[in-house]
Formats: C-alpha cells, structure tokens, sequence
C-alpha cells in the first residue's frame, strides 16, 4: 500500500515515512487543521530504494496512523535488517503494538478512563494500555504523551495517565500536549496556568514530563519550532 511522503533530515540522519488514514475517530483530532496533502503516493519498492540509497541511522514511521498500512511491517524488516536503522512510530495509537523490528514507539495515550476513550476515539482503552505494557515488557523504548483538554481530558485523566506509565517505569518520558481547538468541537484550550497545573500533577508520578502549548498557527508550522525536525521532501 502507498505512503503518502517520505522526508531526510541530514542533521538527524533519519528518514520519516508518512502514512495516510487512521483506526481511530478522534474528535479534536489535529490532522483537521494540518490538512496535509495526500494526491500522490509512494510505493514501497521506492521507499526501499531510499532507504538503501540514504542508509539513515534512524527511520521513523508517522501517520495518520502508520500501523494501519499493511506494508509497515515489510519496511520495518527492511529498515532494520537490511540497512542496520533503528525503527520507531513517531506518533500511533498504540492500537498494534508491539510489532517485529521496531525499536521504539511514542504513544498517544488519547484518555485513561473507558467511556471517554471510547466517546473521543471509537475504540476502547483497555486494548492500548495493555498493548502499550506489551510494548514496554518487550523491551521497546517507549514514549507516551497525551492531550490536555480542559474540563474532558482534564487533569484527572492525566494523573490517572501517569500513574500508569509510572508503575511500569518512572522513568518513562511523558509529554503533555494543549489541546488546540480544531473545527467541530467546543472544547477551549488550556491557559497557562492550566497547563502548569497538569504539569505539576504528572510530576508527582514522573520526573521526565515536558508539554507543549501551540496556537493554531504554531501547529500548522509544528516542524519550523524546532531543527530537530527541519528536513526535505524525497519522495
């Protein structure tokens, strides 16, 4: 099945692969304000050629949601055992993992309690909690973060979120998101202040919590904010 682009960062030596389409049904989900293109596509074949030509030390899989591609695991084979990368999900759902020749996994943990993870995605929590312990007790390096949405995803979720990757490992990393309001919906984003307070209640479970607080814009324009993720087109 095509992916939809393929990106190099020199500086990084990685190469991102971008899939189209999502499992899920987030209603705040960001892709409504990204809108990013998807009218031409990249074959896998073609995506071995590059990778065999660049020889990157990391690849990275992002979506939509990359594990809904039947042809993921053909390039994480690939990736892994044929040019020696390591693999990581920049971002899923944690609704396949674990999976054969991938490294890492950063999880987008979209609530804790059942009837809101159900309601916000149309898929039930228990699976990706325990996938994401599979994932962890597999050995991968894992990742999670969530989005704060106040007075929904509200501060309870996120301690209940990080009471659970704490008694995995308190080292795990853990990246609270504002939510950034995307059209059909009527949730706020957070102020500062709010934002501060959901940092300091996942640190009484985690010591390695960051966040990020975009404005619409800054979202759209989320690669320029830092050179970590500065690269070009390929495919």
């Amino acid at each position: 099945m095509p992916f939809r682009k393929v990106t190099w960062s020199e500086t990084e030596q990685r190469v991102s692969i971008y899939n189209w389409g999502c499992n899920f049904a987030c209603l705040g989900c960001s892709y409504k304000l990204l809108r990013p293109q998807h009218d031409k596509w990249v074959r896998p074949e073609r995506i071995e050629e590059l990778l065999a030509h660049y020889r990157p030390r990391k690849v990275t899989f992002l979506g939509g949601e990359a594990t809904t591609n039947p042809d993921l695991p053909r390039l994480l084979t690939f990736a892994k055992q044929q040019v020696g990368a390591e693999t990581w999900l920049g971002h899923t759902n944690g609704s396949k993992l674990p999976l054969p020749d991938l490294d890492g996994a950063n999880v987008s943990l979209k609530a804790f309690s059942p009837a809101k993870h159900l309601e916000y995605t149309g898929y039930p929590a228990e699976p990706i909690y325990a996938n994401f312990r599979a994932g962890f007790e597999a050995g991968l390096k894992m990742k999670a973060s969530t989005v704060f949405i106040p007075n929904f995803v509200d501060l309870d979720e996120i301690e209940a979120m990080a009471r659970f990757l704490s008694a995995l490992s308190p080292d795990l990393p853990f990246h609270i998101m504002g939510y950034v309001p995307v059209p059909g919906t009527t949730w706020r984003r957070p102020t500062n202040e709010e934002m501060q307070r959901a940092i300091e209640i996942a640190q009484r479970h985690l010591p390695l919590v960051t966040y990020s607080h975009l404005t619409p814009e800054e979202m759209r324009n989320w690669q320029a904010r830092s050179t970590r993720w500065a690269s070009v087109q390929i495919a």
